[in-house]
């Protein structure tokens, strides 16, 4: 898993910090996660999901809210408006410089965030809670002691898990005009509600009161075993592959989320983050692609050569497996590594095809296949003849045309 540090403005202007996790290869689609109440984007439990779900293609958003972790501004001032606020704008910026987000997640007072969000997101396909509150008050449970003080002052300090908060009397009013289960009837979206039995910070009931107020689909899944901030290594890792598992039913390609090109076209656009990083999209696929750091990129995706070997080990692969279906062979797991290289003319005595300058360097591109189970002699030597027959082989052989044009106006979201 690659992670990004990313900064976008958050609801008084400040700069919120965030991590884009993404994950090795194709990306499934991007999630934005809200956390609980105080916490930060560095929670272990939150790496921990954000690992779990980079497994199954799921590239992950996390930032911290408006005065907690890395961001800017003062604590103080929020309130779960608010809060809803920074998620919108984490939604917009993840919308701009990637991707639109298909799911949301939400730890705690987080989850109670996504679900009065996600009405207003409209690229949202699925939504998931763990451990989130049924009513936005249940939260001011945290300074019951403070709580008359806060109000009667208007404000006052309270320590909450060993540090110390600054806490407003419009945060307290804030909380208690939210009336959360009507925005959750009115959600319309998939729903899955990840809670711990023995949650002894948000009581098992509120999980049974959003799942009520939902309408259908809806899943409810028991972190048995688990405590309110997944701590233990096993119960987060369960959460990432249960959300994994469940949102791959709705996460599906929709219109609106990327620029056109015409049809059959691979569409490479800058993403803005590092120096090098641009989003690919292709036949509804959506990839990234990178320099290595060495050159001076973050290493998130494939070089465009390592995308040249792709093609070639990929489409060597299948070519294999297409002639062994016909006939009729039942060969181990077909493998192919591609190492590419720039060689001199000279120094290349097996490659053919080339009548430059014998001092010109020249692309090499060497291939070792390898066949689970191991192949007998002449299989080795049919192997080698099909592999040639590979249409990428024959295309990086040949002489190919490239015709290049300056569009007039520029791309437009199919939208």
């Amino acid at each position: 898993m690659k992670s990004l540090k990313l900064e976008f403005t958050g609801h008084d202007g400040g700069q919120l910090a965030a991590r884009l996790d993404l994950p090795e290869g194709m990306i499934a689609g991007y999630a934005l996660f809200a956390h609980c109440f105080t916490c930060s984007k560095d929670l272990m439990a939150v790496r921990r999901i954000a690992t779990g779900l980079a497994r199954h293609g799921i590239a992950l958003m996390r930032f911290d809210f408006t005065g907690l972790g890395a961001s800017d501004g003062e604590f103080a001032s929020t309130n779960f408006s608010s809060n809803i606020e920074d998620l919108k704008r984490a939604a917009s910026h993840l919308t701009e410089q990637f991707e639109a987000p298909r799911l949301l997640i939400g730890h705690s007072l987080g989850g109670a965030a996504v679900l009065a969000a996600a009405g207003d997101l409209p690229t949202i396909d699925a939504v998931v809670t763990i451990g989130a509150p049924a009513d936005v008050s249940h939260v001011l449970h945290n300074f019951d002691a403070d709580l008359a003080r806060i109000e009667s002052e208007g404000r006052a300090e309270v320590s909450l898990q060993g540090r110390t908060f600054t806490i407003e009397r419009q945060f307290i009013e804030d909380a208690r005009g939210t009336r959360l289960t009507d925005r959750i009837a009115k959600l319309r979206k998939p729903l899955l509600i990840l809670h711990a039995p023995r949650d002894a910070t948000v009581g098992i009931d509120n999980a049974a009161q959003i799942f009520n107020a939902a309408k259908h689909p809806k899943s409810y899944i028991s972190l048995d075993g688990a405590d309110h901030l997944l701590s233990k290594a096993e119960d987060a890792e369960f959460a990432a592959g249960v959300i994994a598992g469940w949102v791959a039913r709705y996460i599906q390609p929709r219109p609106g989320t990327h620029p056109v090109a015409e049809q059959g076209a691979v569409l490479v656009t800058e993403t803005g983050a590092g120096k090098f990083q641009q989003r690919v999209h292709a036949s509804g696929h959506s990839l990234l692609a990178d320099e290595p750091l060495s050159f001076g990129g973050d290493e998130t995706g494939p070089s465009p050569y390592d995308y040249v070997a792709i093609g070639l080990g990929a489409c060597t692969s299948m070519t294999l497996r297409m002639w062994a279906d016909r006939k009729g062979l039942n060969p181990g797991k077909i493998s192919v590594e591609v190492n590419h290289s720039k060689v001199h003319a000279t120094d290349c005595g097996d490659c053919v095809g080339h009548d430059g300058p014998k001092d010109a360097k020249i692309d090499r591109f060497e291939r070792h296949i390898r066949v689970e189970g191991g192949v007998s002699e002449e299989m080795k030597n049919d192997l080698l003849r099909i592999a040639n027959l590979c249409p990428v082989h024959k295309t990086l052989e040949s002489s190919s045309v490239i015709v290049t044009k300056v569009a007039e106006e520029s791309l437009q979201d199919d939208g």
